[in-house]
């Protein structure tokens, strides 16, 4: 089924390249449907390869889903321009009197921060709180999943000795959870960090349980009982040269980047990586779309005065 996003927006065309429905606002309006909701906070730097990543896992979905993307007023955004956020990004100022039925929240290249220190992250906080009452389901990516983890239950991140960087496989512990529905005993999934979150803090919390983990990469797929929360500690919706552009962006910047695991055929830079995830991910996203948003949403946002403040 069809995204809707602004048509005029960069990605729209690559988008329709790849054979993917971009629904018009005109189109839209003459069916009889209400379409699902989705916010994005996306603080990734690269805004347009970001946008492109997720947009594809979201169409793979038989749910109509209406895509808002957002900005951070208290950041300042240096890879994109302040007309480009104009024109496609609404501030939190825009949407917080609004209701979504799902809101993602991307990673950003700020873990050796302590979060308190990361210049945005009062208002996102705030964005944080708000969506416990006007959001049905969150999804929680990379860096967001820790900060979310450490602000709703006090769980710290720690730093490795070195940066996690490949792609590495995982196991399914709950095969009956309805977000991992359909997925491989055993999967393939890429990180790119410097912290991580020890598995033994998440089970101190009754309230949590790690759906998939790797004995490299920790917990993966961290969920709240009440399905309202989903912490992905990882980059499912990267795309195969991903992590060849981010390895070259460190060697240039001087960094002492290992090789990306399990990621070029036969470790040789020289060879075309290719994308051994993209089956999960697409998993990941349309489940959480259907079972953790879709089929806990009510048709009527604003008449769940239980959840949803007016």
């Amino acid at each position: 089924m069809p995204i809707r996003i602004d048509d005029t927006m960069p990605v729209a065309q690559k988008l329709r390249n790849e054979n993917i429905f971009i629904m018009q606002k005109s189109q839209a309006e003459h069916q009889d449907i209400r379409e699902l909701k989705i916010a994005i906070i996306n603080i990734m730097p690269e805004k347009e390869s970001t946008e492109l990543e997720l947009l594809r896992l979201l169409s793979n979905s038989p749910l109509q889903t209406k895509i808002t993307f957002v900005r951070l007023d208290s950041h300042k955004y240096k890879l994109v321009s302040n007309d480009y956020l104009q024109s496609y990004y609404k501030s939190f100022s825009q949407i917080k009197y609004d209701y979504f039925d799902g809101l993602m929240i991307t990673g950003a290249p700020v873990e050796n921060l302590e979060f308190e220190q990361v210049d945005y992250w009062q208002e996102l906080t705030e964005i944080i709180e708000w969506a416990q009452k006007n959001v049905t389901s969150t999804m929680y990516i990379c860096w967001a999943s820790q900060a979310g983890l450490y602000y709703h239950y006090g769980i710290q991140k720690y730093r490795f000795n070195k940066k996690l960087f490949g792609i590495y496989k995982h196991t399914l512990h709950n095969k009956a959870e309805e977000l991992t529905r359909g997925f491989d005993d055993e999967f393939f999934a890429p990180h790119s960090r410097y912290t991580g979150i020890r598995n033994e803090d998440i089970l101190k919390r009754k309230e949590l349980e790690i759906l998939a983990s790797s004995p490299y990469a920790g917990a993966y797929i961290v969920i709240d009982k009440e399905n309202r929360r989903v912490f992905v500690n990882g980059h499912p919706e990267y795309s195969a040269n991903r992590l060849k552009i981010e390895y070259y962006r460190d060697k240039k910047k001087g960094l002492n980047t290992d090789l990306p695991v399990n990621y070029f055929p036969n470790d040789d830079v020289e060879n075309e990586p290719k994308a051994h995830w993209r089956g999960h991910a697409n998993l990941l996203f349309s489940n959480w779309l259907n079972y953790y948003v879709y089929q806990k949403t009510p048709f009527e946002l604003y008449q769940n005065n239980d959840l949803y403040f007016i």
